[in-house]
């Protein structure tokens, strides 16, 4: 360990211990290292067991971050009711989403359907020679992967899973640049590193073969593979969701405005969010902050199902949104089209202790069954942004949620707390109101 001149850069520090770790870190970034440590250390998990399980799920780590795990009732989907578990640092995402859902709850509820599951990999390499050469030798090809794969397909063969296609395909803005694009089936889990295994297997029976064609040129022969990775877009695995009423219902929720007056703005606002990038977005951002939520909550990669999700907004070369909706006489509809790639078995699913209660939660759902949950629980977070912003506007719900957080930053006392969420009850919040209001108390109290 040998630390640089300016003292703030290190050689070796994976190398040094959790306590280790923590007391280079506080003694060179922090001015106050004794409470920085202090304060750091009290968020280990008090089963040490526990502890190095959580430690295990990265590299260098010196703590934990704690987030709210958070519930969801009166979720009815297919007919069957769930409370959803949402792990979220946002206010107001898990109230709305839940008043969404007591609101479909009561009007037949979300109907929900996977429509394929498919998932992919690609094999990336550059060959100077003809597609039409190499597709000729593709059924042997192919036969010749699974062969030598058979040890890494076996389990998931048994499971009902397993390669289901190859394909060819070569890309002319890259100059001799193939790929072969391989779909797979890994059924509950979500099937990261059997893909990713598979193809590595995959990659080097492609390059054996092609050296042994003995009546190819010898630059036929040469291929260069690049890399082999599965791919986080998944176009073919893909849930619908849906939730429908007579435009009449609205009028319980419609704020003062007639319900038909309700369901037109609701219509309009989804039109803009087709042909806007700018509103699309965030009304996209809208449906993840429900999606994400199940997805963290349920020890699921995030951050692959993000970057599917806007990929599959943006597939017919605009971003828009991805949920839509019809009025046909007088009946109202509202449904989302989304890829999403989950898994219940296998990963974080199994090791992070919240992540295994979640499921139970849901009632240790198949892989399918939870895209169909996570999927209801985007919609009903975005029908009720979009109810928010076409009535009485995002910030009212929002900021009644967000004034605790205020308080919070505020160190109000619990007797502040009180005054202040009666005060504010009825007034528009800001955190300037909120902050001369406290301020206000305090000096009277002087």
């Amino acid at each position: 360990m040998s630390p640089t001149s300016n003292n703030k850069a290190i050689s070796g520090f994976s190398k040094l211990s959790k306590r280790g770790k923590i007391k280079w870190i506080v003694e060179h970034f922090f001015k106050d290292p004794e409470s920085v440590m202090h304060e750091l250390m009290s968020y280990w998990h008090k089963n040490e067991d526990q502890q190095k399980i959580l430690d295990g799920f990265s590299e260098n780590t010196i703590s934990n971050f704690p987030m709210p795990f958070s519930v969801a009732p009166n979720f009815l989907i297919n007919g069957k009711t769930y409370c959803i578990p949402m792990v979220i640092e946002e206010s107001s995402v898990v109230a709305a989403a839940s008043s969404a859902a007591k609101f479909w709850m009561n009007h037949g509820g979300f109907t929900s359907l996977v429509l394929s599951t498919l998932k992919l990999g690609q094999i990336h390499f550059y060959w100077n020679g003809s597609k039409e050469k190499l597709e000729s030798i593709l059924p042997e090809l192919t036969f010749l992967m699974k062969e030598n794969a058979k040890s890494l397909l076996h389990s998931m063969e048994k499971r009902g899973g397993g390669v289901r296609h190859f394909e060819l395909i070569q890309i002319n803005e890259l100059e001799q640049y193939f790929q072969i694009r391989i779909g797979f089936e890994t059924c509950d889990s979500m099937g990261a590193n059997f893909i990713n295994s598979c193809l590595e297997s995959f990659s080097h029976t492609l390059e054996h073969f092609i050296e042994s064609q003995s009546s190819w040129t010898l630059e036929e022969r040469d291929i260069n593979i690049l890399m082999s990775i599965l791919s986080n877009y998944t176009p073919e695995c893909i849930v619908r969701v849906s939730a429908t009423c007579p435009v009449d219902d609205f009028s319980e929720i419609s704020d003062g405005m007639s319900a038909s007056e309700f369901a037109e703005r609701f219509y309009r606002a989804i039109q803009i969010a087709k042909i806007d990038p700018y509103r699309a977005v965030t009304h996209n951002k809208g449906i993840f902050n429900g999606i994400d939520s199940v997805v963290i909550a349920t020890g699921n990669d995030f951050r692959a199902i993000e970057a599917c999700g806007h990929a599959y907004a943006s597939r017919d070369g605009a971003y828009r949104s991805l949920s839509d909706c019809s009025i046909i006489n007088n009946v109202f509809t509202f449904w989302l089209d989304i890829p999403l790639a989950l898994g219940t078995i296998g990963g974080l699913t199994e090791l992070h202790p919240i992540a295994k209660r979640s499921l139970e939660l849901l009632g240790n759902p198949s892989a399918e069954e939870l895209m169909q949950v996570t999927a209801a629980t985007g919609l009903a977070q975005n029908f009720a942004a979009i109810k928010s912003l076409i009535t009485t506007g995002i910030q009212q719900g929002h900021m009644k949620m967000h004034l605790g957080n205020i308080l919070n930053h505020l160190k109000a006392s619990p007797k502040e707390i009180n005054l202040a969420t009666a005060h504010f009850q009825n007034q528009k919040i800001s955190f300037t109101d909120v902050r001369l209001f406290i301020e206000q108390m305090r000096s009277n109290h002087k």
